[in-house]
């Protein structure tokens, strides 16, 4: 085993083996849950339907129905989350930007405070609240980070969490498809292709999450798998019911 002996190989190392995945993103959250939720909810509504003994056009026309108005209504609903969300931080900041105007030395003795709390000495804590008060911008930074716990400088888009819902939501819904247009008769294609892309869905998530590839690929597959039977045992009874 390799020693590492001088202090600047160890900083080399330290700094190589502590970076950090970027948690606070817009796109990753909506990617995920956009790709999951298009892969399930098409193929419990097209095994619902296929259920009912329905013809595989119409089988086909559902999911791409399901497809189109999914992925849009998935990218409006992120626009709207984030944004509101976004509007709300920036809301606080200007509380906050206010204060800092208003009453800066309540605010830096608020800071001091928050550090006095956190084991630092009292003096050292007001000076350092001193100095980074000095730049507005900064003393805001600090605040919302500490008060807030957010980061004025890294706030997700709206945008990009719409386009990236959409996208994943599309490629998701897509898959159940594809069997069909590609000429399939039957539903077993379709589902097979669906569940191998639930199993890699969750497998992938495994990867940004640091949990298990196959237990995280083997649970989306049983939650897929068990919508998609449930909704075809119900496509089953409401087709034998209207029949």
């Amino acid at each position: 085993m390799a020693i590492i002996e001088t202090e600047a190989a160890l900083h080399e190392a330290h700094r190589d083996n502590h970076t950090h995945r970027d948690v606070n993103g817009g796109w990753l959250r909506p990617a995920v849950f956009g790709a999951m939720d298009g892969l399930v909810s098409n193929l419990a509504l097209m095994t619902g339907v296929a259920g009912g003994s329905v013809s595989h056009q119409t089988i086909v026309i559902t999911g791409l129905a399901g497809l189109a108005a999914g992925a849009f209504s998935m990218a409006a609903g992120e626009y709207t989350s984030v944004a509101s969300q976004r509007e709300l931080v920036q809301a606080e900041l200007d509380v906050e930007r206010r204060e800092l105007r208003r009453h800066p030395q309540d605010e830096e003795d608020e800071l001091a405070a928050l550090y006095v709390a956190r084991g630092v000495a009292p003096d050292l804590a007001r000076e350092v609240a001193r100095q980074l008060s000095k730049d507005p911008e900064q003393a805001l930074e600090i605040h919302a980070r500490e008060e807030l716990g957010i980061d004025p400088g890294d706030l997700p888009s709206p945008l990009v969490a719409a386009v990236s819902s959409f996208g994943s939501f599309a490629l998701g819904a897509l898959l159940p498809v594809l069997p069909y247009l590609l000429g399939a008769t039957a539903l077993w294609p379709a589902l097979l292709l669906a569940l191998i892309g639930l199993f890699g869905c969750g497998a992938v998530v495994a990867k940004v999450t640091a949990r298990s590839w196959w237990f995280s690929g083997l649970r989306q597959l049983a939650l897929g798998g068990a919508a998609a039977g449930v909704t075809y045992a119900l496509g089953v009874l409401f087709g034998t019911a209207v029949g």
